[in-house]
């Protein structure tokens, strides 16, 4: 039989292993935003790999950027607004040789999806909360955090046009 303190013991350690539990799938504004970017990165590289190299100088318009601009352009504003607003490196625009292959493309937007990662990852929560001077005037980080995740989301909605403009199959969405 039990007793008293036998049960009371039991029932302390069935509330530490449920709050242990619930504490650890606990979401966070951060763990969030991370669990999407990666699946944002799978579908943007996937979108990448669907369209055959002879079509990354595809534009539809002439005012439009190419194929391969578009995937640069989400490459550099990552670069850009990861590194300025959370970290404590000074951004440096590069004016370096565009990658000529469909694989450098990709592999360069693998690296600045990565890297993005990291310094999120690395950022303390808190600091969520601060004001930053932004050229639309001045944004808390959270919404430099969001701004990342939009202008990704915009400019893949268009490439996704370029896909079934040349009649290429986008990959199946990869959302939250």
């Amino acid at each position: 039989m039990c007793n008293f303190e036998n049960m009371k013991q039991l029932l302390i350690v069935l509330f530490i292993s449920i709050s242990a539990t619930t504490m650890a799938q606990q979401t966070t504004a951060k763990t969030a935003w991370l669990e999407k970017w990666d699946n944002s990165k799978e579908y943007l590289i996937g979108i990448a790999e669907a369209m055959p190299e002879a079509y990354y100088e595809f534009k539809p318009t002439d005012r439009q950027m190419t194929f391969k601009e578009q995937l640069l352009h989400i490459k550099g504003n990552m670069d850009w607004l990861s590194t300025t607003y959370f970290s404590e490196n000074e951004f440096k625009r590069t004016t370096e040789e565009q990658p000529k292959t469909k694989k450098e493309v990709i592999y360069l937007l693998e690296l600045a999806f990565q890297k993005a990662y990291h310094i999120i990852e690395t950022t303390n929560e808190v600091d969520f909360s601060i004001m930053v001077d932004f050229f639309a005037g001045p944004k808390s980080k959270i919404q430099i955090l969001n701004l990342l995740q939009d202008h990704v989301s915009h400019h893949r909605g268009q490439l996704i046009v370029y896909l079934n403009l040349k009649e290429v199959e986008p990959p199946k969405f990869i959302g939250w």
